[in-house]
């Protein structure tokens, strides 16, 4: 395996040259797989995430109930870990020294949180998960090795995508 030289991104190849541009990661994935399994030096080539999107999911309506329960249970969460932390160093009653603290968390989410919904106003009533992906995925290669890897992979049904589609 070859090593960056000190100092040198390894996320950098010399003159890169593009060899494939797929709409999926599984395309582009496949395609240094095939040349790995053809044994090319595959430290030669980046598969380059481009045309990047932001997406979020809505995934349910946010109310003053479900922030509560949110907030309880990761301070409940906080509460306990900070607990069996604090378990450790002491000699007698660890026991109520974990549910205190485990208390002490759910309390002290329930108000973090409701005081964080009640700031936004009604601004953003909903909760998400969010992503950012990328729309093409390019696998590149140093010109150095760019024509044995344009001859190894022209032996690979569908391969390279269809440039008059």
């Amino acid at each position: 395996m070859r090593t960056p030289m000190p100092g040198a991104s390894p996320l950098k190849l010399e003159f890169p040259q593009s060899l494939a541009v797929y709409d999926d990661y599984a395309a582009a994935q496949k395609t240094v797989d095939y040349l790995s399994d053809n044994h090319f030096p595959v430290q030669h080539l980046m598969i380059v995430g481009t045309d990047l999107k932001r997406v979020e999911r809505i995934t349910g309506r946010l109310t003053t109930g479900r922030v509560a329960l949110g907030g309880v249970l990761s301070g409940l969460w906080l509460g306990l870990f900070v607990g069996l932390i604090f378990a450790m160093f002491v000699d007698e009653n660890a026991f109520a020294m974990i549910v205190s603290t485990v208390l002490f968390g759910a309390v002290f989410g329930l108000i973090w949180a409701l005081l964080g919904y009640a700031l936004t106003r009604g601004q953003r009533d909903f909760s998400s998960v969010t992503q950012v992906v990328a729309t093409k995925y390019e696998v590149l290669v140093e010109h150095k090795v760019a024509a044995r890897a344009r001859e190894l992979l022209a032996g690979l049904p569908g391969a390279l995508p269809n440039p008059f589609a």
